[in-house]
């Protein structure tokens, strides 16, 4: 550990609050994605990871999930419109009792590499929401001062606003490794693809929908069919970061279907979930992300505080 730098438990206090500062804190909410709603599902792997990892839900069997949609603002009560990028946490219930979770969000990318960049940027951007800003000017401060933050402020700004949270792709953002029988490592990112394609509206569309609309889409959608996702496994290269999540892969990786995610309905959020990406089973491994690592911290503390109603 850097002798000056702060223990993982202080540094995901820090972080936390500087969430509750810039929007905050909502009592009983998350921290991040307040706003969200829970589906139940079954994921289905085809088989075709089974050379790649041990992992028991990519293998042949299939096995039950809890979907949660959400929205990335700290405000529960936040219009779907206005918060522009979306998430996907899908939390996998295994045979042998055990969960595992895949947190996915509408952009590849995050908008810091470390923990700390994590801190000063959400405290800059606390202060700059205080000044007679427009928000690409905002944003253009907070790119100026942090340039590692433009990709993800790139891909924000590309975003549409969805038609549902079923015509999203949602990507993992992170790496893993892959871990098969014989030891090897494979790195990989996740990504849903939506069997319904990707579907937007325009702002006009939107602006005339309810500021709920995403959830009651898809209670709408579920009730009357499956709505299924993919899952790729996007094949890293010995070149591809796997310890900064503000730098995409290319394109040009191999995408390997590796399942199927049919959600059927919607369920009461269980005050137990915590879709913690860093909550894992024998065949995946975290990578040397620092901001991946930091996650079960920082998740801890805002499950802890919404849980005693802070």
């Amino acid at each position: 550990m850097h002798p000056h730098r702060p223990d993982p438990r202080t540094l995901a206090q820090q972080a936390v609050d500087t969430i509750e500062d810039f929007d905050g804190p909502y009592r009983g909410f998350r921290r991040a994605h307040a706003k969200g709603a829970c589906f139940s599902a079954v994921f289905t792997p085809n088989g075709s990871a089974a050379s790649l990892t041990t992992a028991s839900h990519l293998q042949n069997t299939e096995v039950p999930a809890v979907v949660r949609f959400s929205g990335s603002n700290p405000n529960p009560n936040m219009a779907d419109l206005l918060s522009p990028a979306k998430g996907m946490a899908v939390q996998f219930h295994l045979p042998d009792q055990s969960i595992t979770n895949i947190v996915a969000a509408s952009i590849p990318v995050f908008f810091a590499r470390t923990p700390e960049s994590f801190i000063d940027i959400m405290k800059t951007a606390a202060a700059f929401k205080q000044k007679e800003l427009s928000l690409p000017e905002k944003i253009g401060a907070i790119i100026d001062h942090f340039s590692e933050s433009k990709n993800a402020f790139f891909h924000l700004g590309a975003l549409k606003p969805p038609a549902s949270y079923a015509t999203i792709p949602y990507y993992s953002i992170h790496a893993f490794y892959l871990v098969n029988d014989k030891g090897d490592r494979q790195a990989v990112k996740y990504e849903w693809e939506p069997d319904l394609g990707v579907h937007t509206l325009s702002a006009k569309e939107a602006k005339s929908l309810p500021s709920d609309y995403l959830e009651e889409d898809l209670i709408k959608r579920t009730g009357e069919a499956r709505v299924r996702f993919k899952l790729n496994l996007v094949l890293g290269e010995p070149s591809d970061p796997t310890d900064d999540p503000t730098l995409i892969w290319s394109d040009q990786r191999t995408r390997l279907e590796v399942g199927t995610l049919s959600i059927t309905g919607p369920i009461p959020e269980p005050e137990s979930l915590v879709m913690d990406p860093t909550l894992l089973t024998p065949g995946i491994e975290l990578s040397e992300d620092p901001i991946l690592n930091f996650r079960h911290e920082a998740y801890a503390i805002s499950h802890h505080r919404r849980s005693v109603m802070e």
